[in-house]
C-alpha cells in the first residue's frame, strides 16, 4: 500500500475500522490507490453517517420523544 494511504486511513478510525472487517479492500487499495475515496463513501454507508441515515435517526428519536411525551400526558390525566 501507498505510504500516503496508509498514513490516510492510519488517522481514521473509521476507515481503518471498515477494511478490518472488509479485508478484500487491503487488496483494492494496494492495487488502485485512487479508491480511497470510494471507501470513504462506502465506510459512511456502513456506518450510517451518510445524510439520509441521520435524518432517518433523528426522526426516529422525535418520535420516540413524541412518544414518551404522549404517555407521561397519559398519566398526568
Amino acid at each position: 500500500m501507498e505510504p500516503e494511504s496508509y498514513y490516510f486511513l492510519e488517522h481514521r478510525q473509521d476507515l481503518w475500522t471498515f477494511i478490518r472487517r472488509n479485508p478484500e479492500w487491503y487488496r483494492y487499495l494496494t492495487r488502485d490507490t485512487e479508491r480511497i475515496n470510494e471507501i470513504d463513501q462506502l465506510a459512511k454507508q456502513y456506518f450510517g453517517k451518510t445524510i439520509p441515515q441521520r435524518l432517518e435517526k433523528a426522526q426516529h428519536n422525535i418520535q420516540l420523544v413524541r412518544m414518551l411525551i404522549d404517555m407521561a400526558g397519559a398519566f398526568r390525566d
